[in-house]
């Protein structure tokens, strides 16, 4: 069996889930094994059509009042109860905070090995491969797990969520009971408070301006910032601009970020590096600006503009307000 924990938050399943759930499907259909969904929760049955609907063909359900909110003693006294009961080959869970948290005290509870933010699965001559970001994504290694069931988290969006039901379309549901004791509830989350972003998302956006190592400081991005607002678009990052503290997490783009898609990507001070592209190759028109013309992103570029983006983006800010003032 390759079980996936699926996670619910305010009432909804996590797109990321999904995504583990699309993986989770490849990995059955390659091994010949099942694929369950484990959901801890409450009122869980709501869910189930979308689970079919991504090929789900068992349904583990772990229902409680006591459950409505995350305990992480309690999740994971329900997950570890789960596996032992089920015997899974793989527990597959999205990387976010709580699948990390999560899958890293089960693997210590029953002691087993687990990697974390995974980015390709595959079996091959009966063996699990695993590719793995390290490093803060700069480099991936490939790992294998001696021991079994194989803890596995997934970077977010590095398997897309693509629908599937299985093939007979069915869904067997199993209840699981889990008596849960005063001291496994001590610690509960009782409100998730979210950033407040201000304008367009970044995954909606249809204009994206991205920076990297060459905007060189936190003041640098604040022309970036005004381009974006010029096309009602979004600021985006590389990982070292992230590393750097210039702009927030939630705002990188690639492997181990964001994926987005927009209309019109401006990559300004951007290298190209691999990593980072992933994130923005579905974008239907790249503009590069790096003082680099050997820059791996100009290869990859629909227009390439060879020049300090220090100097071209506030030249194209003045240009697209005297357009528009014409207009």
């Amino acid at each position: 069996m390759i079980l996936t924990f699926i996670e619910e938050r305010k009432g909804a399943l996590v797109d990321t889930s999904l995504e583990a759930l699309t993986a989770g499907r490849r990995l059955a259909r390659a091994s010949g094994l099942p694929l369950a969904a484990l959901l801890i929760g409450a009122d869980l049955e709501r869910h189930l059509p979308k689970l079919r609907e991504f090929g789900a063909e068992r349904a583990i359900l772990v229902e409680s009042d006591k459950l409505r909110a995350y305990s992480p003693a309690a999740y994971t006294k329900a997950l570890v109860q789960a596996i032992k009961a089920r015997s899974p080959k793989v527990v597959l869970a999205s990387a976010t905070a709580l699948g990390k948290e999560l899958l890293g005290r089960a693997a210590a509870r029953l002691d087993l090995g687990l990697a974390t933010g995974c980015t390709e699965l595959s079996f091959q001559d009966g063996r699990m491969k695993i590719t793995r970001a390290v490093w803060g994504g700069i480099l991936f290694a490939e790992v294998e797990l001696l021991s079994e069931p194989r803890l596995l988290t997934l970077a977010p969006h590095a398997f897309p969520a693509e629908p599937e039901p299985a093939p007979n379309n069915r869904l067997e549901v199993e209840r699981l009971e889990v008596p849960l004791e005063e001291a496994d509830l001590k610690l509960v989350v009782r409100e998730l408070l979210e950033a407040v972003r201000k304008g367009v998302s970044l995954t909606e956006a249809e204009v994206v301006v991205a920076g990297g190592r060459g905007v060189g400081s936190e003041e640098g991005f604040k022309k970036l910032e005004e381009l974006a607002a010029l096309f009602g678009g979004a600021v985006g990052a590389t990982r070292i601009a992230v590393n750097n503290g210039w702009r927030p997490a939630e705002e990188q783009i690639g492997q181990t970020g964001v994926r987005v898609a927009p209309k019109l990507y401006f990559a300004c001070g951007i290298s190209g590096a691999v990593q980072h592209m992933v994130g923005c190759k579905d974008a239907k028109i790249i503009v590069a600006i790096n003082k680099d013309p050997q820059a791996p992103i100009f290869a990859r570029a629909d227009y390439g503009i060879v020049g300090d983006l220090h100097e071209v983006v506030p030249a194209l800010i003045e240009e697209i307000k005297r357009l528009k003032g014409r207009g």
